[in-house]
């Protein structure tokens, strides 16, 4: 619901209140969006605040060199097209297993807190006890370590975006981020997350550090519609396009509406980057000795997998 609407130079400057409670909003957690579940769609520069004054999200157009989402996209495309079982609630999913969660094109790059099935086969079949610091390097990681260097210019411009534009949150974040060498270099991220045509339920952001604030770019090939990111407690959903940064409250419900492909080719490819807390609780304090030990692990543990 809108409330009051004014401009400050080129930046529109929204204050909004919840369409509905907090109970209905918990039915309709873990269900798709429609469009007319949406009043306004913003497309420029906007910060949107709640009626409380905190601040919902803040967008920017056109932000990120398109040299640096070129780089991106190439390193990253073949691996963000594999599906995978991996996002439960976002996907619809009623049940806690992944091995029944529906297939999506939605990968991790970075860091991570869990262990995968795969890794604790492997464990076990080796007669070894799981880890008691379950934080791990991903599959990109251990797989295609030139690639990841690659993406790292974009990463880094993103961050410096959120440290201009959020710079509470950011100051807190980044501060968890340098007490764990499990951190993306340079940045205030341990991890990110990559979706391809994936239109996610309504969902918050659970792992996130709850200090920080969210992190989201898309890269967009062919042509499509849909796909705007959703606050639908508020009514507000945000048109996020190649270039853009997108810096919202993902531990408020959020979701993505339909995506719709108008060529062949198409494709959104969403760029999420988060620090999250459990890596820091596991972690905070150890020393990049420790890091490169733990890896090593798991980079044997592939290597001996996929022989």
């Amino acid at each position: 619901m809108l409330i009051k609407k004014e401009k400050k130079g080129n930046v529109t400057i929204y204050y909004v209140d919840k369409d509905y409670d907090d109970d209905k909003m918990e039915s309709k957690l873990n269900k798709k969006l429609k469009s007319e579940q949406i009043k306004l769609i913003i497309d420029d520069d906007a910060d949107v605040f709640n009626k409380d004054g905190a601040l919902l999200l803040r967008f920017r157009k056109n932000k990120l060199h398109k040299t640096n989402v070129d780089a991106f996209y190439d390193n990253v495309i073949d691996f963000a097209l594999k599906k995978t079982q991996n996002r439960g609630n976002a996907t619809g999913s009623k049940t806690k297993k992944n091995a029944t969660n529906p297939l999506v094109m939605t990968n991790i790059l970075g860091y991570f807190d869990k262990l995968a099935p795969s890794q604790k086969m492997a464990f076990k079949q080796r007669g070894l006890a799981l880890p008691k610091i379950t934080v791990r390097p991903t599959r990109f990681n251990l797989d295609y370590p030139e690639k990841f260097q690659k993406l790292l210019p974009l990463i880094k411009e993103i961050d410096t975006f959120y440290e201009k534009y959020i710079p509470e949150n950011y100051r807190k974040q980044r501060k968890k981020a340098n007490q764990t060498p499990y951190r993306i270099p340079g940045t205030s991220f341990t991890t990110i997350t990559t979706n391809v045509n994936f239109q996610t339920t309504v969902h918050t952001d659970k792992g996130d550090d709850i200090e920080g604030f969210g992190n989201l770019a898309v890269i967009e090939k062919g042509k499509y519609k849909g796909g705007e990111t959703c606050f639908p407690q508020y009514g507000i959903g945000v048109n996020v396009r190649s270039g853009d940064i997108l810096f919202m409250d993902v531990h408020q419900p959020h979701a993505n509406l339909p995506i719709i492909l108008e060529t062949p080719d198409a494709q959104r490819l969403s760029i999420v980057c988060y620090l999250r807390q459990s890596i820091w609780n596991q972690t905070h304090g150890k020393s990049k000795d420790f890091m490169i030990r733990n890896n090593k692990t798991y980079k044997n543990l592939r290597k001996k997998n996929s022989k």
